[in-house]
């Protein structure tokens, strides 16, 4: 901008100039990483906006709700360096709106209080808050690093994630307990989540500098959004955390998030270890079975009963109002009959986890906590506890 002079305030000087132009592409995907943190609904204003910092180099989109702070760097063509802060929700649809390969040119006036974005023939002007209200980033450094294949850290989130308590009165549940363990004599990463009726748990060798590391509790937002980052990458993540904080580097994102303050229950006891009868079963047959024979069931806790005898496996359910439902599946089981009876979503959701052809579930009565896996992923374990039919 040689040659051009900025205007001037009423106090002589300088207002504050920010303008760069960037590809429609990739704003729109960083738009879509970072607006995900801003809650609809805020009593702060300026945590209803992202904030752009445009540098040599590129742009720069930060977004937070004070527990959760994303920060994602871009390819921009900068013109002149500078901040500014803009309605995230708005910005992102107006710029999902704009068509493929579109050429955007930001421009703040800062006398105004405006940022005004054109495209084509498209012109918008949005109202802005001072950066100076936008909170700080903090860049601590964390006692604890190291780095996780993306693949690994998809295995850990995704088998357990859905097990997430939505109580918010036993906050401690509300997300995933992170924390260095033994698995027979070797040292592994454990990811745990429960929500008191059913627990998930997933283990991966330790990585490199993960030993010694505090058992921290991930929060069920935090969750939510490392899931859709790691979807989109295979490149390795560098995880940074302290007792409070955890920071996740996953290409130009680094997400950081607050940790739960509380400590998770003690879940291996409530790992059953006696069980002493095995149901093998093919998954696929087994949910269609369960979520066909669970429509007779109207209840919320959509309750159905096992009934496992030599070879073979019936499903039921029945209800006052609409009737009843059965249907036999042919299993590999060979120990005493048993009944038993679960809640059917429950039993489905862990379904939906099980990579292999067949299912495995391992029990002792009709009233003790049934061990849940996948036969093709030995890392992998579920708990469900049964219920009255």
């Amino acid at each position: 901008m040689g040659g051009v002079a900025r205007p001037k305030n009423r106090f002589g000087n300088r207002w504050p100039f920010m303008k760069f132009t960037i590809e429609r592409t990739a704003l729109f995907k960083s738009l879509g990483h970072v607006q995900r943190v801003v809650e609809r609904r805020t009593t702060i204003p300026v945590l209803s906006n992202v904030l752009l910092a445009a540098e040599k180099g590129g742009l720069s989109l930060t977004a937070t709700d004070m527990d959760l702070t994303i920060v994602e760097a871009l390819a921009a063509d900068v013109a002149e360096k500078g901040q500014a802060t803009a309605p995230a929700h708005t910005l992102y649809d107006i710029v999902r709106k704009l068509p493929e390969g579109a050429q955007i040119v930001f421009e703040l006036d800062a006398e105004r209080a405006r940022l005004a974005l054109r495209a084509g023939r498209s012109k918008f002007a949005l109202s802005t808050l001072p950066v100076e209200e936008f909170p700080a980033t903090a860049g601590d450094t964390l006692g604890h690093n190291f780095t996780v294949a993306a693949a690994d850290l998809r295995n850990l989130v995704e088998h357990t994630g859905f097990a997430i308590s939505t109580e918010e009165t036993r906050y401690y549940l509300n997300g995933i307990y992170l924390h260095a363990a033994e698995s027979g004599k070797a040292d592994v990463l454990r990811a745990v989540a429960t929500d008191g009726h059913r627990l998930a748990q997933v283990e991966m060798p330790i990585p490199d500098g993960a030993a010694g590391m505090p058992g921290v509790i991930l929060p069920r937002k935090a969750v939510l959004e490392l899931g859709k980052l790691i979807e989109e990458t295979t490149d390795p993540v560098e995880i940074g955390l302290s007792e409070t904080q955890i920071r996740f580097r996953i290409g130009e994102a680094v997400l950081t998030s607050k940790l739960i303050d509380g400590t998770f229950p003690d879940y291996e006891r409530v790992i059953p270890r006696g069980n002493d009868k095995k149901l093998v079963v093919n998954c696929k047959e087994f949910a269609a079975a369960v979520d066909r024979v669970s429509t007779i069931s109207i209840e919320k806790s959509r309750a159905i009963k096992l009934e496992l005898s030599p070879g073979k496996l019936m499903l039921s359910a029945s209800s006052e109002e609409s009737g009843a439902a059965s249907e036999e599946l042919s299993a590999n089981y060979d120990s005493d009959p048993v009944e038993i009876g679960f809640n059917a979503r429950y039993l489905l959701d862990i379904t939906q986890q099980i990579a292999g052809e067949d299912i495995t579930l391992i029990l002792a009565d009709s009233s003790s906590p049934t061990i849940v896996q996948d036969p093709a992923e030995g890392s992998v374990l579920f708990v469900l506890m049964p219920m009255r039919v």
